[in-house]
């Protein structure tokens, strides 16, 4: 059984690269458009809209590499204060570098870097330094006193004026960033005011993917990026403007429709006349008019959110995340008439547990079976229920050892006597490797290992928080993991 397809990611990439193409045109032949979201690992999106592929919209630009360069926004204060991306774990700062290789892999021209709210602060000045000794070109931006509401003073010689102008070449300006709240938007406004000093024809629209535009505001999908953005207290709204204008119901979100006014008061001024009547006029997105089958998409926005609610509780019990973020996904999960005991992993894993009286993990392949593990002398939790999944994708018998003895003992032995480890319970990562060592003489643990690819899309639930490596490898799978929000041990550090 496969999974099924609710979203036709071919007509996305062929219709919103066309999309784009008119948007240019609308504007004379340039046009700054601003790209929010994930551009290369846009899991979220392949979560909600199954046939969504991760990289859709890198694939969807290298359409228009020829015509397309990118400028990345980063804000000095964040370069300051080492602001980490919470999914990667490494500052903004390295998240630039990371996106400009991403880039340039895909062909992509990557024209310069600005540094937005530049104050001169120190650490700002040296990463301006390191980017220009690699060839890259760094401009400045500074803020501007009564942002966003002195208009008059924004778009003038005082405001954007005194921002420096980011030489661009081709007609498609991608603006992107690290992270939100790096000045994207504010960059795009800036370049639109000195291209029209320069005479040079310009214009402005924003790529999100969602909110969805064109479907229910209650919608699963949109309540599943209601969820992901808990933690910004973003809120999904009708259009106000958009249905004054044009009586018509499209859904954005509440951030956008509150700067619109200003917003568009400043294009009003740099433009002569704004070509916007609402915040949807503003996007470009194409990705509602690509779902094929919006009962699949619902179910797997339905499961998004429950996912979204399990991971919220196991942050807030590390001390990420705050109750109120819990407390909006119930309310999510209660517009869609959902329960936390609908994802059917947890029961599973609640239940092994229970009767093994330890840590236990539960794994749902697409074929609807849900196979559990149990925490042993060697094994984890994680480690068994992965090990047992496999064996059931390549129909292996249950006593059958996929990891020789004569490879398992060695490594417990590294583990505990030469690593220091308390106890020799292998990790995910390492059955892995061990059971690879083993395939090269036996055919079952061969047979195993060519299953792995099955498993992408697989739910799983763990009835304690796992280490994160074996959330890591978890991810690496493509398995969506959820844990209960409780440690093994009673301890007060848990590495």
């Amino acid at each position: 059984m496969t999974e099924s397809i609710g979203f036709d990611n071919e007509k996305y990439l062929r219709t919103q690269s066309q999309h784009i193409k008119e948007r240019i045109a609308q504007f004379g032949g340039k046009l700054y458009l601003e790209f929010g979201g994930k551009l290369f690992d846009d899991y979220h999106a392949s979560r909600v809209l199954p046939g969504f592929k991760p990289d859709s919209k890198i694939k969807m630009l290298e359409q228009l590499k020829d015509d397309a360069e990118v400028i990345i926004a980063i804000s000095a204060a964040d370069i300051e204060k080492n602001k980490i991306r919470g999914d990667m774990g490494i500052t903004y700062d390295m998240e630039v570098l990371r996106l400009i290789d991403a880039f340039r892999s895909y062909g992509l021209y990557v024209s310069s870097v600005v540094m937005t709210r530049f104050t001169g602060q120190a650490n700002a000045i040296a990463y301006q330094k390191r980017l220009e000794d690699l060839g890259l070109k760094v401009y400045r931006h500074y803020p501007i006193e009564g942002y966003p509401r002195d208009i008059k003073r924004i778009v003038s010689d005082d405001g954007y004026g005194k921002n420096e102008y980011v030489e661009t070449s081709r007609s498609l300006v991608v603006v992107t960033a690290p992270g939100p709240g790096s000045g994207k938007m504010a960059t795009c406004l800036s370049q639109l005011y000195h291209e029209n000093k320069r005479g040079v024809k310009a214009g402005y629209a924003k790529f999100e993917t969602f909110p969805i535009w064109n479907i229910p505001l209650k919608h699963p999908v949109n309540l599943a990026y209601e969820a992901a953005t808990a933690d910004l207290a973003d809120v999904n709204m009708i259009d106000p403007f958009h249905l004054e204008a044009y009586g018509k119901t499209t859904v954005n979100y509440n951030r956008d429709i509150e700067i619109f006014p200003v917003l568009n008061a400043m294009m009003a001024h740099i433009l002569g006349k704004s070509p916007y009547k609402s915040p949807t006029d503003m996007g470009v997105n194409m990705a509602g008019n690509c779902i094929v089958d919006d009962l699949v998409t619902r179910h797997a926005a339905n499961d998004e959110i429950l996912r979204r609610y399990y991971n919220t509780l196991t942050q807030i019990r590390k001390g990420n995340a705050e109750p109120a973020q819990a407390d909006k996904i119930e309310s999510l999960m209660s517009q869609a008439d959902i329960h936390p005991d609908d994802r059917k992993v947890v029961a599973a894993a609640r239940k092994r547990a229970a009767d093994t009286g330890g840590p236990a993990a539960a794994i749902e392949l697409h074929d609807g079976t849900i196979v559990t593990g149990k925490t042993s002398e060697l094994l984890g939790a994680a480690s068994a229920a992965l090990l047992n999944a496999l064996k059931h994708l390549a129909d292996i018998p249950d006593p059958v050892n996929l990891i020789s003895p004569t490879i398992l003992e060695p490594i417990c032995e590294v583990e505990t006597k030469k690593l220091g480890h308390v106890n020799p319970r292998l990790h995910p990562e390492e059955v892995l490797v061990a059971m690879s060592v083993c395939g090269l003489t036996d055919i079952n643990a061969r047979r195993a290992i060519d299953c792995l690819d099955r498993l992408r899309g697989c739910e799983a639930h763990a009835s304690v928080i796992l280490s994160p490596k074996d959330e890591t490898i978890f991810r690496r799978l493509g398995i969506n993991l959820t844990c209960e929000p409780t440690y093994q041990s009673s301890k007060l550090y848990h590495g």
